[in-house]
């Protein structure tokens, strides 16, 4: 099976701080991969490059075989991204919202009916369809934000902290979701929570000052540092790093 993405020899600096330090892996279909690391470790940065929002200081990234420096619209074309608090544009509804980011990809007036209508069931948003954005609670900006992202149905999904906000039975809902979907995407989710990284994850990679310190199924990440606790694993591999 093809790799959806392939991250080369990845480097971010910012002056003096390597955020992003000399950083590989790839992932393909099937694959819901945590993120895990502490804040500051590099986690933000790097799905920011990848969706070429952020160039890279040096290495290459590619998506689907092609270079997201190379192909930038090819590249993002295949690409959903949740951003941790994720823009919004506060005056529209949430229709409207939908319906503009599906103008933006290219979608048919037909079609664009129909998938937002499907999307909405999906999020469960479909009570908030017009209520202007500026007055959701903040559960609701997330599945909104959560929405727009699988819009396209992307092969390629990154979500950024994609419960942040949510109560536990809105978490369960987004969770379940994502385990559906991963079975034909490839889903990076950048998180710091351990159980989210254990519940819907099948493959952790954790990161530390901008570095891979572990990468594998849980199972194997436990066995090769000889514990039974992902916590002990966390506290063994990182250190408290400034946000980036």
């Amino acid at each position: 099976m093809a790799e959806t993405i392939k991250i080369s020899n990845l480097c971010k600096e910012f002056g003096n701080i390597c955020a992003v330090d000399n950083l590989s892996f790839s992932a393909k279909a099937g694959e819901i991969i945590a993120l895990l690391g502490p804040n500051g470790a590099g986690k933000s940065t790097l799905m920011n490059m990848i969706t070429g929002y952020l160039a890279p200081t040096s290495g290459q990234i590619e998506i689907l075989g092609r270079s997201i420096s190379d192909a930038p619209l090819a590249a993002k074309n295949v690409i959903g991204f949740l951003p941790e608090g994720a823009p919004l544009y506060p005056d529209l509804s949430v229709r409207n919202f939908l319906n503009y980011m599906a103008e933006l990809r290219g979608f048919s007036a037909a079609d664009k009916k129909k998938r937002i209508e499907e999307i909405a069931a999906l999020a469960n948003i479909d009570t908030v369809m017009e209520q202007k954005i500026e007055t959701l609670s903040k559960g609701y900006l997330r599945r909104v934000g959560f929405a727009q992202s699988i819009l396209s149905d992307p092969p390629l999904l990154l979500l950024d902290e994609p419960t942040d906000g949510l109560d536990p039975n809105q978490k369960e809902h987004i969770r379940s979701l994502i385990n559906r979907m991963g079975k034909n995407k490839t889903i990076l989710i950048s998180t710091h929570l351990l159980e989210e990284a254990q519940t819907i994850c099948n493959r952790i990679i954790i990161i530390n000052k901008g570095q891979i310190v572990a990468d594998g199924c849980l199972n194997d990440i436990l066995k090769q540092n000889k514990t039974d606790s992902l916590e002990k694993v966390f506290k063994k591999l990182t250190t408290t790093t400034e946000a980036i």
